[in-house]
C-alpha cells in the first residue's frame, strides 16, 4: 500500500470525475486510453508511442517486480499521466528500483485507489476521452473548460516530438547479414535490439529524412516505425514512404509506419473508438487461417476498403475486424499493425522479422544460422 494520502483527480471531457490518492505529483492533460497488459508497465511508460495520453492499467495492481535498467523502449518516459486501481510500494524485484520512484523521478503524474474498472467501461461505451489528471487542483469546472480547448488526437502530428536528431548506426555482433534503414517515428528499443539479433547492421534516421538521402545510403531495405498520433497530417512523411516504395526496395512498416504506409499506397485511415492497447490482440492470417497473439498499441487503422489494386489485405483483427497487415502483390512490400518485437507481450508475431528478411535476400541466414 502508498504511505500517501494526497488527493488526486481525474477528470475527463464528458464531465466524469474520479477521485482517488496521488501516488506521484503534477497535472497533465491527454487522451486517456487503457492497456491490457498483465506485464511490461516499464516498457508501457517508456513507449513513445503513448506521447499524449494518460494510460489506465487494467491489471488491478501494477508495480509488483519494479523498474530495471535496460528494458526501457526509449530514453525517457513518454505517457502523460499513469492509472491503477493500486500502484504496489513494496516490490519483489531483488536489487531493483520501485515503480513509485520511478514515476516520481520523471515527473509522470500518477494516481491510484479508483475503479478502474468503471473508467475502462466508460471509456470503451465513449471510446477515448480527452482527461487531466492532477493533484494540484481541484476546480472542477475549470478544469472542464480548459479541456474543451486541448487538442483532440484526431490532426496532431506528434512525430517530431519523439524522433531522434540525428542518423546513427548500431552493429551486430559479428559480421552483418545485411543493412537495413530505420525510420524513427519513435522506434521501439525492441524492434532495433531484434533486428541486431538477427544480425542485421542498422542506419537509424529521423523521421523527416528525405527519400533520397535514405536511397544514397545504398541499404538493403527501409523500416518504418512505430510512433504516436495522427498518420494523415504527416503529409511529407507519406511522400517519403511513397518515394521508398517507388524505388523498388523492400519496405516494412509497423505500427504507425503501417498506417503511413497504407496512406502512401494511396489507402485513408480513420480513428478507432478506444484504440487497441495491450498483448492480447488476437490476429487472423487470412491464407492460412492462423490466428496470432499480440502485442498492439494504436488508436488509428488502415481503411482496407481505401487500398488500391494490387494492395492485399493478409491479417485482420478478430475483436473487430480491423486491417492488421497488408502486402503489395509482386513486390517485397507489406506491414504489420502489431508489435513483432512482444514487449510486452507474447512472442507469436516474432517471425515477421524473418519473413522480411527473406523478402530482402531470399536464402539469408538469418539470426543463429549465421
Amino acid at each position: 500500500m502508498i504511505s500517501s494520502h494526497a488527493k488526486g483527480l481525474l477528470v475527463l471531457e464528458d464531465g466524469t470525475v474520479l477521485e482517488g490518492v496521488a501516488a506521484s505529483a503534477g497535472t497533465r492533460f491527454g487522451e486517456v486510453v487503457f492497456n491490457t497488459s498483465m506485464t511490461g508497465y516499464q516498457e508501457i511508460l517508456t513507449d513513445p508511442s503513448y506521447r499524449g495520453q494518460i494510460v489506465v492499467m487494467t491489471l488491478p495492481h501494477i508495480g509488483n517486480y519494479g523498474t530495471a535498467a535496460g528494458v526501457e523502449e526509449s530514453r525517457q518516459p513518454w505517457v502523460e499521466g499513469f492509472v491503477a486501481h493500486q500502484f504496489t510500494a513494496r516490490h519483489s524485484g531483488s536489487g531493483q528500483g520501485g515503480l513509485l520512484a520511478y514515476l516520481q523521478e520523471h515527473g509522470i503524474p500518477a494516481l491510484h485507489e479508483v475503479d478502474t474498472r468503471a473508467l475502462v467501461r466508460r471509456l470503451r461505451e465513449r471510446g477515448s476521452l480527452r482527461g487531466v489528471l492532477t493533484d494540484e487542483r481541484s476546480d472542477v469546472s475549470g478544469l472542464l473548460r480548459e479541456l474543451e480547448e486541448f487538442p483532440i488526437m484526431e490532426g496532431r502530428a506528434l512525430v517530431d516530438e519523439v524522433t531522434c536528431s540525428e542518423r546513427y548506426s548500431l552493429a551486430p555482433t559479428g559480421e552483418p547479414i545485411c543493412r537495413l534503414a530505420v525510420y524513427d517515428y519513435g522506434v521501439k528499443a525492441n524492434i532495433l535490439r531484434s533486428l541486431l539479433d538477427l544480425g542485421v547492421a542498422l542506419e537509424v534516421l529521423p523521421a523527416r529524412t528525405g527519400a533520397s538521402d535514405c536511397l544514397k545510403l545504398g541499404v538493403d531495405g527501409v523500416v518504418l516505425s512505430n510512433g504516436p498520433g495522427d498518420p494523415e497530417p504527416l503529409r511529407e512523411i507519406i511522400g517519403n514512404v511513397r518515394e521508398l516504395v517507388e524505388s523498388g526496395l523492400p519496405v516494412l512498416g509497423i505500427c504507425l509506419g503501417h498506417q503511413l504506409l497504407g496512406l502512401a499506397l494511396g489507402g485513408r485511415t480513420h480513428k478507432l473508438k478506444f484504440g487497441h492497447h495491450g498483448g492480447n490482440q488476437p490476429v487472423k492470417n487470412l491464407d492460412s487461417g492462423a490466428v496470432l497473439i499480440t502485442s498492439q498499441n494504436h488508436g488509428f487503422a488502415v481503411d482496407g476498403d481505401s487500398l488500391p489494386a494490387g494492395c492485399r489485405v493478409t491479417e485482420i483483427n478478430l475483436n473487430d475486424q480491423t486491417v492488421e497487415a497488408i502486402t503489395v502483390e509482386g513486390q517485397p512490400i507489406f506491414s504489420a499493425q502489431y508489435h513483432p518485437e512482444a514487449a510486452p507481450g507474447p512472442h507469436d508475431a516474432s517471425p515477421l522479422f524473418r519473413s522480411f528478411l527473406d523478402a530482402v535476400s531470399p536464402g539469408l541466414a538469418v539470426g543463429g544460422d549465421r
